[in-house]
C-alpha cells in the first residue's frame, strides 16, 4: 500500500512539474510575464531603492505632513535626474521634450545590438511624483528583453517597489532622429478581446534648446486633439475650415496658464471674449470669425462644448506630441517651424506626419499663427478631422 502511494505521489509530482514546465515554455513563447532570475530581481530592487534614497532629500519635503502630491515642481524633478546622472547613468524624466543624460552610452548599446552584439544597458526615468522607473534592456544576440521595475514613496515616506516585470521586445528600431521605438510582447486575441498596447518610444538623441523652446511655446499647447490648427492645410487666405470653437480652450490655456472653465450655467462664450482671444493668435477679423465659427447671433455668443464621447471619436493620432525639428527664419520676418507628430500609442512612430507651421513674433515675444502645411501627402494618412460642433446647426 505504501509503495502504491509513493508511486502515485511520484507520478503526481512528475505531472505537476511537467505542467509547470509546459506553462513556462508557453509563457516564454508568448514573451510577456516571463520568469525572472532571482539575482536579476534582487539587483533591480536594490538598485531602485538606492536611487530613491539618493533623491530623498529633494523629494521627501513635498511629502511631509501627510501631503502626497501628484506632481513635484519641474526644477525638483530635473535636479533629481541630474543627481542620478552624476555617476554616469542614462537618465531621463517625465517631460515631453526631456533629453536623456549620457545618451551616448545608450546609443552605443543600440548600435551594437543592431550589429548582433550581445549587451545590456539601464535607463532610469524620474516621474513627476518623484517615483523612479528602471528599465534594463538586454540583447542576447538574437532577441531583446526589458526588465522593468518601479519604486515610489509610501505613506511613511519610505521607498517601496511597486512592480517588476520581464518582457521580450517583439520588434524595435532606432530612428535617424534618435528615437528608440519598440513594441513589447503583450496578450493578443483570443486571449484578450481588447487591444493591449505595448508600444514605447524613448528619446535618445537630445533636442536642441531652441527646438525645445519653440516646441513648448508654439505647438505643445494646441497639439492634435480637439482642434485642427496643426493637422490641416491653411494660410491667411484660406481660414474657413479651422475649428475656432474647438481651438478656443487651447488658446485660453496658452495665454492664462490654466484650463478654460466656463461659469456655472454659462451658455456659450461671450462674443467679445471669444473674438479677442482668437484674434490674438490668428490674423483674422471679427466678421470672419462670426462667418467661420459657430456663432449664436441672438445671444451674441459662440457655442462651446466640452470634448467628450458624444462629439469626439478618440484616435491614436490625436495623442501625438508635436516636436519642432527645424527652424527657418524667412526674409519677411516670419518664422517657419518644421514639426513632427510623435505618436507612442499603437502607431509607435516618431513622425506620423511632418508639417510646416509659419508664425510671426512680436517684439514682446507674443506671436500669431499664419499658416500650416502638411508635407508629403500626409494629410491623407491621418483620420479625417471631426469638428466638435456641427457648423450646420
Amino acid at each position: 500500500m505504501k509503495k502504491r502511494i509513493l508511486i502515485i505521489m511520484l507520478l503526481c509530482s512528475a505531472f505537476l512539474s511537467a505542467c509547470k514546465k509546459n506553462g513556462e515554455e508557453k509563457q516564454i513563447e508568448k514573451g510577456y510575464d516571463l520568469p525572472l532570475d532571482e539575482k536579476v530581481r534582487e539587483e533591480a530592487e536594490s538598485d531602485c531603492i538606492e536611487k530613491m534614497e539618493l533623491i530623498s532629500e529633494l523629494c521627501l519635503p513635498f511629502y511631509s505632513e501627510g501631503r502626497y502630491p501628484d506632481t513635484l515642481p519641474d526644477n525638483i524633478i530635473w535636479q533629481a535626474s541630474e543627481k542620478i546622472a552624476e555617476s554616469g547613468n542614462c537618465v531621463t524624466f517625465s517631460e515631453p521634450y526631456a533629453n536623456m543624460e549620457h545618451y551616448e552610452k545608450f546609443e552605443e548599446f543600440l548600435d551594437s545590438s543592431g550589429l548582433g552584439k550581445p549587451g545590456s544597458m539601464i535607463v532610469y526615468t524620474v516621474h513627476f511624483n518623484g517615483s523612479i522607473s528602471r528599465e534594463k534592456y538586454i540583447y542576447d544576440g538574437n532577441d531583446m528583453y526589458v526588465v522593468k521595475a518601479n519604486a515610489l514613496w509610501n505613506d511613511n515616506n519610505k521607498s517601496i517597489m511597486t512592480y517588476i516585470s520581464n518582457t521580450r521586445i517583439k520588434e524595435w528600431r532606432y530612428t535617424e532622429k534618435g528615437w528608440f521605438c519598440y513594441k513589447l510582447c503583450v496578450p493578443e486575441y483570443p486571449e484578450v478581446t481588447e487591444v493591449v498596447d505595448g508600444s514605447c518610444l524613448i528619446r535618445v538623441k537630445p533636442m536642441t534648446d531652441e527646438n525645445r523652446k519653440m516646441s513648448k511655446q508654439c505647438v505643445f499647447g494646441v497639439a492634435y486633439q480637439g482642434n485642427n490648427l496643426l493637422c490641416s492645410n491653411w494660410d491667411t487666405e484660406h481660414m474657413a475650415d479651422l475649428d475656432y470653437n474647438g481651438m478656443y480652450e487651447y488658446f485660453h490655456e496658452m495665454k492664462y496658464g490654466e484650463k478654460f472653465q466656463p461659469e456655472e450655467n454659462q451658455e456659450g462664450i461671450p462674443k467679445e471674449q471669444f473674438e479677442n482671444l482668437i484674434m490674438e493668435y490668428l490674423p483674422i477679423t471679427e466678421g470672419e470669425i462670426q462667418k467661420y465659427a459657430v456663432f449664436d447671433e441672438e445671444n451674441q455668443s459662440y457655442v462651446w462644448e466640452r470634448i467628450g464621447c458624444f462629439n469626439y471619436a478618440p484616435t491614436f493620432f490625436g495623442t501625438s506630441v508635436p516636436e519642432v525639428t527645424y527652424i527657418r527664419e524667412n526674409e519677411d520676418g516670419t518664422v517657419t517651424l518644421t514639426v513632427d507628430a510623435v505618436c507612442q500609442m499603437i502607431l509607435c512612430d516618431d513622425a506620423v506626419i511632418t508639417h510646416e507651421l509659419t508664425v510671426q513674433f512680436a517684439e514682446d515675444g507674443s506671436f500669431r499663427y499664419l499658416g500650416n502645411k502638411v508635407l508629403n501627402n500626409g494629410i491623407h494618412h491621418i483620420p479625417v478631422y471631426q469638428y466638435r460642433i456641427n457648423k450646420e446647426r
